[in-house]
């Protein structure tokens, strides 16, 4: 399975403010090219913190990128994928609606009647890992499940737990013309961190995007 990790940040790194509030990085221009590589993937994939900050669609907007879609034979959108290790996701969330398939990797830590909830309305659950979701063991089971490509937005937590897996094939980045700053502002990849035997990239092109930059790299032996 290929994986493609995106995000828009700051010049300093940081993905929002220290609040974890949705703000504007990138434009209309940065929107569309996320939206075609949308188009391209059989799934988009968010962890449980970004759905409960941005409650995002993870939808196709390009209504000509649809109708290419269902005319190579694939769904009109791409599945979503959330990362719920606990499934904490609300019932009134946007994922829970019916415009695309919805496939959440929870772990044993999830109870039974939150599950049963999920499944009850139609959702797809794939249970792997004890405390937290086992993302190799995960994307085994998404593979099989016909997903040969997805595209990762975010957030940090989820990103920093991919790469430490292995996982991660592509990275680009838009970089906004802003500082944040915070301590505690979410970055690119959050979690413990690496400390030696660091993920290194490959640059493969570089893009000026309105008043940013788009970074795209090839994850090194991938």
């Amino acid at each position: 399975m290929h994986v493609i990790v995106n995000a828009a940040m700051s010049v300093d790194g940081k993905l929002s403010t220290r609040r974890r509030e949705q703000i504007a990085i990138s434009g209309e221009t940065d929107f569309d090219r996320v939206d075609a590589i949308r188009a391209d993937s059989d799934a988009v994939m968010v962890g449980v913190g970004t759905v409960l900050a941005d409650d995002p669609s993870l939808t196709v907007d390009d209504s000509e990128r649809i109708d290419a879609r269902t005319g190579r034979g694939d769904p009109p959108q791409p599945a979503r994928v959330i990362a719920d290790s606990r499934l904490r996701t609300p019932a009134n969330a946007t994922v829970y609606d019916d415009t695309a398939e919805t496939i959440f990797l929870v772990s044993e830590a999830a109870t039974d009647k939150a599950v049963t909830e999920a499944q009850t309305r139609g959702e797809t659950v794939i249970i792997a890992g004890g405390d937290r979701v086992d993302l190799s063991a995960a994307f085994e089971r998404l593979e099989a499940h016909g997903i040969e490509q997805v595209l990762v937005e975010g957030g940090g937590e989820l990103v920093f737990s991919l790469f430490e897996a292995g996982l991660v094939d592509e990275l680009s980045v838009f970089v906004g013309s802003m500082v944040i700053g915070g301590r505690d502002a979410p970055t690119l990849a959050d979690g413990s961190g690496f400390t030696d035997q660091f993920p290194q990239l490959q640059l493969r092109d570089v893009e000026r995007i309105d008043d940013g930059v788009c970074l795209r790299y090839r994850v090194s032996g991938r």
